[in-house]
């Protein structure tokens, strides 16, 4: 019977180039990735025949095989869990880098390091077989099902798939090496290799040769073992192993909570942000076993979805075994669980932070933005999660916490000042911030969307209120400057009040006042929120995003001690000396300084030809 051919997605096979020739320091890592695959597979049917035992209650034990055929130049990879159907081998083994393949290979760098870090974030470990195989067969079955499939490919852009005849469930993995490959055939070989990277698996890994088959690995789960026991090497890999990942990992949890609830954590923070951080479903990578048998991984009741980064392993003997997915969600005890491992999570967190703060800089750069979704959503533990936050600000460069932002606040300073905006960079070259840096007022930079949920659902830190810069009034005049010296009463402008009252009825229709302002000190104008309105990122966020229909009228801020209004205040009520009225010349003005208030804001002209109309006029003018 002829195969069914298919073809791969579009750029797989220049991918699979780049994974089978360019991308591996290590060609032994290929059968590590396989036999974690193989762990997993077992894994899941234990779970499953847990309720239905029809499908692993044919009396085998767990297990995966390794066998090499030196005549045949093929090495074997197999194991007797799950197993695939039709579908499975189409989905899974059909299509490279499921998260997009386009967005993957842009994200290649050449850099090795990072590279392997992206093979693990992509999920496609699979295809490392192909660093030593030139053609690669699948045999499998799934439990449950009679009918089993052959899938076949030599990685170069096609694949083929067709029913098999296959006495029992699980998958086969049948590598024919390429020359030069011969030493992956040797059983000494394949012994070190297991022993590296593999000896943690909790299923036996046999090896079949030289007419005999051997476990070789040490079969246990390594969260069970004291810590004593277990070097750094031994985790890293079961952290390489748990989290398909191929970074170090850059904080290790292993502890035993004992008393009324018993259970085991083995938890990792990666070094390198997973790709799918900010994915919509916020899945967090904890898998749940009890007593040493794997339940879910994806038990929303075992860590809350803003620490979704930390992946590992939580063992329990409470529970019991035979526990429904569904059980679990209001299952008391699994709450404790929860509480007991976010608190030592964030203790852990702290400490590395007060021990590491350069380390810590790093995480916080990958995991921050997450990290302060639970600031709105947890609020048992949000003093906590306030101390490890980290901010940018207008004073420094580097991030600092909350708790030293206080610390620097100026004599008769009251709030956290605070601007959010889309990037650093922008933000510090916003003229809402003049007057701050011009009195040595620190202000936090915020870029993550989050801030504008948390910020107000927080309210304060230690007593001191979060207030935007880019809301209500300054509240400056009772700061004193940097050098202590006393603020000096600016000298009244004569016709700002008019030149006010004029802008005020030009723009009535579009802003919601306007107003002489005390935050700007270089730019000419600004807009500000009202007190008690929505922030103006806020409500640009939410448009971009289909969230909100309306816009919210703001206040148009000018700079009394501008050159530009000043000469503007002084036109105000001067006879036209046979030039006719100036008052529609002044308008005209009051529309050119909303708009540039508009583009310095970042925000959309809603009239691009008449603010280029109007621009071209007063220059014409300037000119005549």
């Amino acid at each position: 019977m002829t195969g069914e051919r298919h073809g791969f997605q579009a750029e797989v096979s220049r991918l699979l180039d780049i994974v089978a020739h360019s991308l591996y320091s290590d060609k032994a890592v290929f059968l590590r990735e396989l036999i974690s695959n193989a762990s997993d597979a077992c894994d899941r049917l234990r779970y499953l025949a847990l309720t239905q035992p029809e499908l692993g209650g044919d009396g085998q034990g767990y297990r995966v095989a390794l066998a090499p055929d030196k005549a045949a130049r093929s090495l074997v990879v197999a194991d007797n869990g799950i197993g695939m159907n039709r579908d499975d081998l189409v989905e899974n083994l059909g299509t490279i880098a499921r998260s997009g393949t386009a967005a993957f290979m842009q994200q290649m760098t050449g850099d090795s390091a990072k590279d392997m870090a992206l093979i693990g974030q992509f999920g496609v470990g699979f295809y490392s077989s192909f660093m030593v195989a030139d053609k690669v067969v699948v045999e499998s079955r799934k439990a449950g099902e009679a009918e089993g499939w052959r899938w076949e490919s030599d990685g170069k852009g096609e694949f083929t798939i067709e029913p098999a005849e296959l006495p029992d469930r699980g998958t086969k993995i049948t590598m024919h090496l390429r020359q030069g490959e011969d030493d992956f055939l040797e059983p000494e070989r394949l012994r070190h290799i297991v022993r590296k990277y593999s000896d943690h698996i909790a299923l036996p890994i046999v090896l079949a040769a030289d007419g005999k088959d051997e476990t070789i690995n040490k079969a246990s789960a390594l969260w069970t073992r004291g810590k004593s026991e277990i070097t750094p090497e031994q985790y890293t890999e079961f952290y390489h192993h748990h989290a398909h990942a191929f970074d170090d990992p850059w904080l290790t949890l292993h502890w035993r909570a004992e008393g009324k609830i018993e259970y085991t954590g083995l938890l990792f923070v990666p070094s390198a942000k997973p790709f799918d951080l900010f994915h919509p479903d916020r899945k967090h990578c904890v898998k749940l076993y009890v007593r040493r048998v794997f339940i879910t991984d994806t038990c929303e009741d075992v860590l809350p979805a803003y620490l979704r980064f930390v992946r590992g392993v939580i063992d329990t003997e409470d529970l019991p075994l035979n526990i429904s997915r569904e059980m679990l969600q209001h299952n008391p005890l699994l709450a404790k669980i929860r509480h007991g491992v976010i608190k030592r999570v964030l203790a852990d967190l702290q400490k590395k932070a007060e021990k590491e703060p350069e380390g810590y800089g790093a995480f916080w750069e990958n995991f921050g933005a997450v990290l302060k979704e639970g600031l709105y959503e947890d609020q048992d533990n949000r003093e906590a999660l306030l101390s490890l936050a980290r901010f940018r600000t207008t004073a420094s460069e580097q991030p600092c916490s909350l708790a030293d932002y206080v610390g620097r606040m100026k004599p008769a300073q009251e709030a956290i000042y605070y601007i959010s905006g889309e990037s650093v960079e922008g933000l510090r070259q916003s003229p809402q911030i003049e007057g701050y840096k011009a009195k040595g007022v620190e202000v936090l930079l915020l870029t993550d969307p989050v801030d504008e949920f948390w910020m107000p659902a927080v309210g304060k830190f230690q007593d001191k209120p979060f207030k935007s810069v880019t809301r209500g009034s300054a509240d400056l005049a009772r700061i004193a400057k940097p050098d202590g010296e006393a603020e000096k009463p600016a000298a009244a402008v004569p016709g700002i009040d008019a030149l006010v009252a004029l802008f005020r009825l030009t723009l009535k229709e579009v802003v919601k006042d306007v107003r002489a302002s005390e935050r700007l000190t270089d730019s000419a104008v600004c807009l500000v929120a009202d007190e008690g309105d929505m922030d103006i990122h806020l409500e640009r966020m939410l448009k971009q995003h289909k969230q909100l229909a309306q816009s919210f009228k703001r206040v148009l801020e000018i700079n009394p001690q501008h050159p530009l209004v000043m000469g503007l205040a002084k036109r105000v009520g001067e006879k036209s000396n046979g030039n006719g009225d100036k008052s529609e010349d002044l308008a005209e003005a009051a529309w050119l300084l909303l708009d540039q208030a508009r583009i310095v804001g970042g925000e959309a002209l809603p009239d691009p030809a008449a603010f280029s109309k109007r621009l071209s006029e007063v220059m014409r003018r300037a000119l005549a």
